[in-house]
């Protein structure tokens, strides 16, 4: 396949047979040349916004920047990011039905949510219901990961066997490896799926912890007591501040 050719590459702007005798051009005038310069910068961004559609079209899922990059062959990452901008703003401006949407750390092209109710009705299905005991142990894994069963029902104070089990199938949340200690149990964390439910390029892009009200900070805290009064953090291992704390980007939600 060859590689994608942003400009013509000879410096300038106009081609001429191998070789081949040809007579000089009149110079032009510098607002001519500019116009020109601007007008071809224009084609070639449009032209690569165009091949973009079609790869992110093909792909169905979220695809990285430097996924993009690699296909084109061609372009650097500024210009593919450009192309990505202006296929944004040209569905935006002109009012189309699909959208750029940065999720899961790459780009999707997405149906308009305004449009929602009649994409289900085409396809007679039911967005995914995710119930309040299932949101609660999202939340918990996303904040804490990775974490253990028995971390998740400390904080919940529940058995949370049956909504992992259900988690895990719906491909929310995912088993990374074991903890170092008693037992070795499983350490959850959650996929790329739940970026993609939920709209996010990345963990950072969660709400902080402060926002989500009155004991929040128990998500983060390493080790809790379970006691007679509830849910309370160890005495060694008081919680920091709320507000500093927060997923991390490199948290173990790349995979799925």
């Amino acid at each position: 396949m060859e590689p994608l050719e942003i400009g013509n590459g000879n410096g300038n702007g106009h081609g001429h047979a191998n070789g081949a005798a040809h007579e000089p051009e009149p110079r032009a005038e510098p607002d001519q040349e500019f116009g020109g310069e601007v007008a071809a910068a224009s084609e070639d961004l449009g032209r690569l916004a165009a091949v973009v559609e079609s790869l992110l079209f093909a792909a169905g899922s979220p695809v990285p920047v430097a996924r993009l990059v690699e296909a084109l062959d061609g372009p650097g990452r500024a210009e593919v990011l450009a192309a990505l901008e202006a296929l944004s703003a040209s569905y935006e401006r002109d009012g189309r039905g699909l959208r750029v949407a940065h999720v899961a750390g790459g780009y999707q092209l997405r149906t308009a949510a305004e449009h929602s109710p009649f994409v289900r009705r085409l396809l007679r299905e039911r967005p995914p219901r995710l119930t309040r005991p299932m949101l609660e142990t999202l939340a918990i894994i996303a904040y804490r990961q990775p974490c253990t069963r028995l971390e998740i029902e400390a904080v919940r104070g529940v058995d949370a066997d049956a909504v992992l089990s259900t988690l895990g199938e719906r491909r929310m949340i995912r088993i990374v490896g074991r903890k170092d200690a008693p037992g070795r149990p499983l350490l959850y964390a959650t996929t790329r799926e739940f970026l993609e439910t939920f709209g996010l390029p990345d963990l950072a892009a969660m709400p902080p912890l402060r926002e989500l009200g009155e004991g929040a900070e128990l998500l983060l805290v390493s080790d809790l007591t379970v006691s007679a009064a509830g849910v309370v953090p160890t005495a060694e291992h008081e919680p920091a501040p709320a507000e500093e704390n927060g997923p991390s980007r490199d948290s173990a939600a790349e995979g799925s």
